[in-house]
């Protein structure tokens, strides 16, 4: 059987500013880094606890900020 996996639309790009929108991190906003389509992953620069932190989330987790 062959899956193929949902395209999800990316309406960011790299330096953009985005809010993260569910998971432990909801509600935090930071700048995007690196986008990995293959995984559908993005790298996301947070600030935490006075230090900006790389962390990796699922496309469908972030939007982008108007």
């Amino acid at each position: 059987m062959g899956f193929e996996a949902p395209v999800i639309n990316v309406n960011y790009e790299i330096n953009d500013t985005v809010r993260v929108i569910n998971g432990p991190l909801a509600t935090f906003i930071g700048t995007v880094q690196e986008i990995n389509k293959e995984k559908n992953k993005v790298k996301v620069l947070v600030s935490m606890f006075g230090r900006e932190t790389p962390v990796e989330l699922e496309f469908a987790q972030v939007e982008k900020i108007s």
